[in-house]
This record gives C-alpha cells, structure tokens and sequence, in this order.
C-alpha cells in the first residue's frame, strides 16, 4: 500500500509538473511574441499618430529626356510637399541645365541602379519609337514591384498601355499603368484606421480568452511551439514574420511543401484551426504592427514567390499594397494549395483586381463573407 501511495503520489506530481511546465513554455511564448513586438508596436503606433506612412518619401528617377522631363524634375524638388525624391536621370546623351547636372548614366543602367536603390518610382520620357526598351523597362518594373510612369511624347506610348490612367504632374500628364485608389494618402488613411481598430477589438475580444484554449489544444495534439513563424514578403518587397497557429506537427517541410488534402503533416486540432480560419488570428499583431492589412493579397512563402514571379505576369504587382489576413481571391475560392500554375495566375488576377478596385465598402464585404465562410465548408480549407 504505502509503495502504491508513493508511486500514486509520484505520478501525480510529475503530472502537475508537466502542466506547469506546459503552461509555462505557452505563456512564454506569447511572453516572446508581445516581448519582441512591443518596440514595434510603440514604433508603429507613434508613425500613424504622426501620420508618417501616409506621407512617406518616394525615390524616382527619370529615364529619357526634354522639356516634358525637366518639368517633372522641377515638380518633385519640393519632396516635403509632394513626398518625392529625385534620384537622377539616365539619358544615352548628355544634357544642359540643372537636368544635365544631375545625369547618373545612360538607359542600359537604370535596372541596376534602380534594385540596388530600392527606387519606387520610374518615369520614362522616351519617345514611342523605342516602344521596345519601353516595353521591356516595364515588364522589369513590374517584376520588381517598382512603379512605372510614361511622360508623354508626340508620338506617345500610352495608347499601347491597355487600362492606364492619366494624372498631371504640375503641367504634365502622366500615365499610369493601372488605377490604383490605395496610392492616395486619404484612402490609406482610411484602411490604416480599420485595421488598426479592428485588429484591437480582435486581440482584446476575441484572442485574450481563445489563446490559452487553443494553446492548450495545440500542444496536447503533438509537441511544438504554440506558434508557427514564416518569414514572408510584405509592401514594397520588404520581408517580415508573419505569426500563425501551429497547425502540422513538427516538420523538415514547412517552408518548402504547402499543405495538400489529407497531409498526414497536419494534426487533428490544426485540421479544425485551418478549415475555420483561426490559424490565422495570431497575424492580428502583424496587422497591428502595419506589417500586413486585414484584407490584401495573401502573403506566400518566399519559395512560391521565387517559383512564380518569373513565370506569370504581373505576379509581384501584388506587393504594392499590403498584404491581408484574408483577401478577394480568397473568398472567391482560390485559398489553400496552388497544384498548378494556372492556379496561382487566377489568384493574381483576382489580387490585382482589388489593388485596382480597392474601397472600404469591398473590405467589409469581404471581411462578412469570410466570417460567413468559416461557417460553411470550403474544399480548399485543408
């Protein structure tokens, strides 16, 4: 009896100590996440009451020349007020005036200047009758998510840009190659405040009381870290970690195979977690942290992006804006595992119709059909 007692009361004790120990590697680990975003959470909540995203300075260059050239250098001089920054101009020849002063090389140089000084903007003021290197400076911009502007010429190129639209610089009107409502300081002001907001009640309502449940459920499913870390490209091609639940047990692909239908990798609580989207709550931080929206283009692993940018068109337009937690392609079914590259074109068209046709009032219907679609059953939810 008094052997049994000892080897009862034993059992029981390594049993308190292992939910001790587990409760303790869970609280640690949110300890972790709130310990390493907090500097950037001050950071970013001092930038939106400043504003300071709203009027971010934007590098450009201009390649080509004359008068129309020269006036939109004189245009973005004023970088305070305009929120541009004239890096220089790339001409075959040299030029006079303050223009000539500030040449950095010919037309041949501008890509590698412009990747190696992460450059926002190009402007190409060279005439239609090199609708070649027009083209093929476009397709470049475009893959490098760099965006690309024509200055018209009297034999003008912008007719060839199929859905361009005109603005004017000063005296020069200048086109754009797609519409994008999101490159208005109002309209990112809109968006930053919805996410801001919503992502709050989120953390406050919602992950505050549902964290220690589903940690609790992640770690008796199989042995792991409560959350999966990914390094993923945001805005502008900037990389940052985007936070989910651990959803598979633990495994040499993660950042390497997607999940499939009935992937043995993933554990019967993280099968619940994927179908009804909570795998996703924890990228309320990043949200919080200006790192991705609540809706926006789903960020993929970089190895997709290094598969796909060269092989569909238009595939890194999609970084132009930030990205969501949940997205237009999304609702629409294209969610989950990309199986063929025809998959992955019509989830990028799908994305680049929202960058084109962005409002506040498709956030809210996209965020209401996906709160609708946790409730029904998605195939691609697996």
């Amino acid at each position: 009896m008094e052997n049994i007692t000892t080897t009862g009361n034993r059992r029981g004790l390594q049993g308190i100590l292992k939910d001790k120990r587990t409760a303790g590697d869970m609280n640690g680990e949110l300890a972790t996440l709130l310990r390493n975003s907090r500097q950037q959470v001050q950071s970013g909540l001092n930038r939106v009451l400043t504003l300071e995203p709203l009027t971010t300075v934007k590098d450009l260059v201009i390649v080509g020349e004359g008068p129309a050239a020269e006036e939109i250098f004189q245009y973005c001089e004023d970088q305070t007020v305009r929120g541009y920054r004239f890096c220089g101009v790339f001409s075959d020849a040299p030029m006079d005036g303050p223009l000539g002063q500030r040449r950095v090389g010919d037309v041949s140089a501008v890509k590698a200047y412009a990747l190696q000084h992460r450059i926002d903007i190009v402007y190409c003021a060279l005439p239609g009758t090199r609708k070649a290197e027009i083209t093929d400076l476009m397709e470049f911009c475009e893959r490098n998510t760099i965006r690309f502007r024509v200055i018209p010429s009297a034999d003008s190129f912008i007719p060839v840009v199929q859905g361009s639209e005109l603005e004017f610089h000063g005296a020069v009107p200048v086109s754009k190659i797609r519409r994008e409502p999101l490159d208005r300081a109002s309209n990112r002001a809109i968006k930053r405040a919805f996410d801001i907001v919503f992502s709050l009640l989120v953390i406050t309502l919602v992950f505050s009381w549902l964290f220690p449940i589903l940690a609790v459920l992640i770690k008796l499913s199989s042995r792991g870290p409560v959350f999966f870390k990914q390094t993923r490209l945001g805005e502008g091609n900037r990389t940052f970690v985007c936070y989910k639940f651990r959803s598979m047990r633990m495994n040499t692909e993660a950042d390497t195979k997607q999940a499939t239908k009935d992937d043995p990798r993933v554990t019967r609580i993280g099968r619940f977690l994927r179908k009804s989207n909570l795998d996703e709550m924890p990228q309320f931080f990043n949200v919080l942290l200006g790192q991705m929206s609540v809706v926006g283009p789903r960020p993929h692993p970089l190895r997709l992006n290094d598969q796909f940018r060269d092989i569909i068109d238009k595939y890194m337009v999609r970084h132009f804006v930030r990205p969501g937690i949940t997205g237009w392609a999304q609702v629409n079914g294209f969610r989950g595992e990309t199986r063929t590259p025809e998959l992955m074109e019509r989830r990028i068209e799908l994305d680049i119709w929202y960058l084109e046709n962005w409002s506040f009032w498709l956030d809210l219907k996209i965020v209401v059909k996906t709160v609708t679609n946790m409730f029904g059953k998605d195939p691609m939810a697996y």
